[in-house]
């Protein structure tokens, strides 16, 4: 009982040394200017004030870039979970030539860090005149190696009576991976989705080398330019962190419970 009391006030600790750089962006977002820079920091604001916000959404546009990816994440979640559930079914399901050398090969290309593939996607890109673009951020998420093995792995389990079924009632392929598939599979797609979403709103790096135009940035982009312009202003840089990361905080605390679930599920099954 000792012990566990311990590693339970262990772990308290823990928590609480890795709040305490979160609780003090959230707290100098709301101070005035210079309150920020004394030391000791300050954890909570003298005078709450929203001028930090009101200043880069009407002098900075960052509700541009927040529309920018917000939009971005959206359309890349959406189309990803297309793709991503119908080539998992295909390699969960389907019996074709050379099916176990493809996702064998797809699996081996998950090895390669994705900083060596962007020259090459960049210049395909740029020949296509998409460079600049919303699609330039679109056509490389519409589908991933991740999104597909979850799929695949969750898909396994599904009886195969159940598909024979469906096809001696008349159903089509597609008819079956809609109303069959999908409904069934929805767990490990909630879970896909939130994972999707997260990392399309967190990508720095791609963004800022696909995309030149101030007004086409997305939040992390925007928000490393207002570093870099108002290094002296830690209170604006705070409020510019908070927009940034609380909507991802928020749809991770809110669906955590469907993400790990299915990524349990998806791990172990088949």
């Amino acid at each position: 009982m000792t012990k566990k009391w311990l590693m339970h006030i262990l772990l308290l600790i823990g928590g609480l040394f890795t709040l305490i750089p979160f609780i003090w962006m959230l707290s100098a977002a709301f101070m005035q200017d210079g309150h920020a820079s004394v030391f000791p920091p300050r954890f909570f604001p003298d005078q709450v004030t929203l001028v930090q916000f009101q200043h880069l959404f009407s002098h900075l546009s960052i509700g541009r870039n927040f529309l920018n990816s917000f939009l971005l994440s959206t359309l890349v979640t959406l189309i990803s979970l297309f793709f991503n559930s119908m080539a998992g079914y295909a390699f969960a399901k389907y019996r074709f030539r050379g099916k176990n050398f493809l996702f064998n090969l797809l699996l081996s290309s998950m090895i390669i860090p994705a900083q060596v593939t962007m020259l090459p996607l960049f210049l395909m890109l740029k020949s296509l005149g998409l460079i600049n673009t919303y699609l330039a951020i679109i056509i490389p998420g519409m589908a991933n190696i991740f999104g597909i093995f979850l799929i695949r792995q969750y898909a396994l389990s599904i009886p195969d009576s159940l598909i024979e079924a469906a096809r001696i009632d008349g159903a089509s392929d597609f008819q079956i991976y809609r109303r069959i598939i999908l409904p069934l599979c929805l767990p490990i797609l909630v879970t896909l989705a939130i994972f999707t979403f997260m990392s399309t709103w967190n990508d720095f790096l791609w963004p800022l080398i696909a995309l030149t135009d101030n007004s086409m940035y997305t939040l992390p982009v925007a928000l490393a330019n207002l570093m870099g312009e108002h290094t002296k202003d830690p209170e604006l840089m705070m409020a510019g962190s908070v927009i940034t990361i609380l909507p991802v905080v928020i749809v991770f605390l809110a669906l955590q419970k469907y993400y790990i679930r299915g990524i349990m599920m998806g791990s172990v099954k088949g």
